[in-house]
């Protein structure tokens, strides 16, 4: 009965979740409403068969510090990406780096890939047994050591990943 309970909790968080993202999105309208709950109760369908409740913990201590990085990062990529693109003669050495994360493949290593490929000039573009293959618009800054750094704090985050 302690497992329906749980089961139900995640569910309610998840479907309240997907439906404040529908009205950011989409807005108040007593229709798109309707919609919106309909849809997040979808989104939450699926999102309970593909990420069951408990298989995946976080650390909810550390998700505030982990969002404040992670929209830094979003937002520093982004500027990064458009100073490149207005400015060709900005020069780029682009390239592959092959990046030999701690973390086992599943959730906690698909997390980090994409958290990761926020940085700027870097996107994940495979993942195999030797670690995680970036594209890189510049292989003479710190890739390897941002990741290292990046692989830290989102351990941080998920417990049971490498620290």
């Amino acid at each position: 009965m302690r497992n329906r309970g749980i089961l139900l909790g995640a569910g309610v968080l998840r479907w309240v979740g997907y439906l404040a993202l529908w009205i950011a999105l989409i807005g108040l309208d007593p229709l798109d409403l309707v919609v919106g709950g309909f849809a997040a109760a979808v989104a939450t369908w699926a999102s309970l068969r593909l990420l069951p409740v408990g298989v995946h913990p976080v650390r909810p201590a550390a998700l505030p510090r982990l969002a404040l990085r992670f929209l830094g990062q979003s937002v520093s990529a982004g500027i990064d990406v458009a100073r490149r693109a207005f400015s060709p003669s900005m020069p780029l050495q682009p390239g592959f780096l092959l990046y030999p994360t701690k973390f086992r493949r599943g959730p906690a290593r698909n997390a980090y890939a994409s958290i990761t490929s926020l940085l700027p000039g870097t996107l994940a573009v495979r993942d195999d047994e030797q670690g995680l293959l970036y594209h890189c618009l510049d292989l003479t800054q710190p890739v390897a050591a941002e990741l290292a750094v990046e692989e830290t704090e989102v351990a941080r985050a998920l417990p049971g990943a490498p620290s």
